[in-house]
């Protein structure tokens, strides 16, 4: 048996000679020396099919998931349940292997869940006009940042500190590339420091970027932050948002957001070891024609029948390259369909019912975990699924000492918070019971 390849030496010669090169490594000649791996790859040099899947499995079963392990933690992943219509609808070969369709208008199928996302995605957060999705949260940042850029032409954005520190990367990797000033603003008893940032916003600001529910899981006040951005004639307000969180609060549209980005992933999208996710991005009206990526609008066909089109699409590949905002959208399809799906099976009062649960689930392991004040809260602020505690045991210690109980616990807020030593993030979805939440609080308070 060849060694994973169907094609013989032979066959292999015979392409080469077509090609008009003598070696497979004449392909590479363009790749430094330097950088090639020069031995062969850690692999058996031949295995049947049947020893292959056996092997694979093997190597995954060395995995552990969330169906093995009860989860708290979150930081910007979550653990939410997903209807089974989720899997069932995106699992259909239409979709699934569906990419971005290059004669649009002809893949109505589509295009009509598209335009359902994008109704979805407006109506959840209060804004006009929604794309056709990005990458992720962190992506979905800095295209905010960008597109804010070019509508004021102005190069520096105002980002807080308690905006998960991932997007904050990003952020930063984008904006060095483009030239764009990116000041951080700290936090105040795990909100934005709102005295600090009025001193930093000023005429050449761009945009102002908050994230609510913020990374520790608080409330941040929007409006008031808001008032502070636009008190510089057009610098934008641009908010981050837990999706699920929009099932309780209010939108971020009806507290003067201009752009409202977010992860979609806690809409019907599994954990997958941290990804592929969903980037959900929407804005007002007036500044559609700045949204990166690609729009889909209804209309009527010759016949006067409901169908489907891309209205607006500043994507590289339908207009000239140095006016593209960005390359974005192709890869995000499936999970697009399943956000739709997810929302559409939930409803208004169905994903307000996960929100409700949610909260209430995690102001109950809050009030279990610190009642006996070993564990003692971090902030003292409203919070939605998330809140932090503090001790005088080591975060890691603490989780090393829960996963032995097959619980997967918080996130260790001193990785990018040294300020906030032995803090841990704790995140409760509706998926936890109150089990659950009783037995970490007790292993917690038996922890020494």
């Amino acid at each position: 048996m060849y060694p994973y390849i169907p094609n013989t030496k032979e066959d292999e010669q015979r392409m080469l000679e077509v090609i008009g090169v003598n070696s497979v490594e004449d392909l590479f000649s363009d790749i430094p020396e330097d950088v090639k791996l020069k031995r062969d790859l850690n692999l058996n040099s031949s295995m049947s099919e049947l020893e292959v899947a056996k092997y694979m499995k093997k190597l995954a079963e060395s995995n552990t998931t969330i169906d093995d392990l009860t989860c708290f933690l979150g930081a910007g992943a979550y653990d939410h349940y997903i209807p089974s219509i989720v899997g069932h609808i995106t699992s259909r070969s239409e979709f699934y292997t569906s990419y971005t369709p290059y004669q649009a208008e002809i893949s109505q199928g589509t295009l009509q869940y598209i335009f359902e996302y994008q109704t979805l995605i407006c109506n959840l957060t209060g804004m006009d006009v929604s794309n056709a999705s990005l990458y992720d949260g962190g992506t979905a940042i800095a295209e905010a940042a960008f597109m804010a850029s070019n509508i004021t032409r102005r190069n520096k954005i105002i980002i807080s500190k308690t905006v998960n520190p991932e997007y904050r990367k990003v952020l930063n990797t984008y904006a060095h590339l483009q030239s764009i000033e990116v000041v951080e603003i700290e936090d105040k008893e795990g909100v934005t420091d709102l005295e600090e940032l009025k001193k930093h916003v000023d005429a050449k600001t761009a945009a102002v970027i908050v994230q609510s529910p913020n990374f520790f899981g608080i409330i941040e006040d929007l409006e008031a932050i808001g008032e502070i951005a636009h008190s510089q004639k057009r610098t934008m307000f641009v908010t981050s948002v837990d999706p699920i969180s929009l099932g309780i609060l209010k939108s971020p549209g009806s507290l003067g957001a201009d752009i409202v980005v977010g992860e979609g992933q806690p809409l019907g999208i599994p954990l997958s070891f941290g990804g592929p996710y969903l980037g959900f991005m929407a804005t007002k009206k007036a500044h559609m024609r700045k949204l990166p990526g690609r729009i889909v609008g209804e209309t009527i066909d010759v016949d006067g029948n409901r169908a489907f089109v891309l209205t607006l699409q500043a994507r590289e590949q339908h207009i000239r390259r140095e006016k593209a905002t960005s390359n974005i959208c192709s890869n995000q399809g499936i999970n697009t369909l399943a956000a739709a799906v997810y929302l559409v099976t939930l409803g208004k009062k169905g994903l307000r019912e996960v929100a409700t649960q949610a909260t209430q689930k995690a102001h109950y392991a809050f009030k279990q975990i610190t009642k006996s004040g070993k564990y003692k809260p971090l902030f003292d602020k409203p919070f939605f699924k998330e809140f932090a505690v503090t001790s005088s045991i080591d975060a890691d210690k603490i989780n090393n000492k829960l996963l032995e109980e097959k619980i997967l616990g918080g996130y260790s807020l001193e990785k990018e918070y040294p300020q906030y030593k032995n803090g841990i993030l704790y995140a409760v979805t509706e998926k936890r019971t109150k089990e659950e939440i009783d037995t970490l609080s007790s292993i917690l308070e038996g922890i020494i």
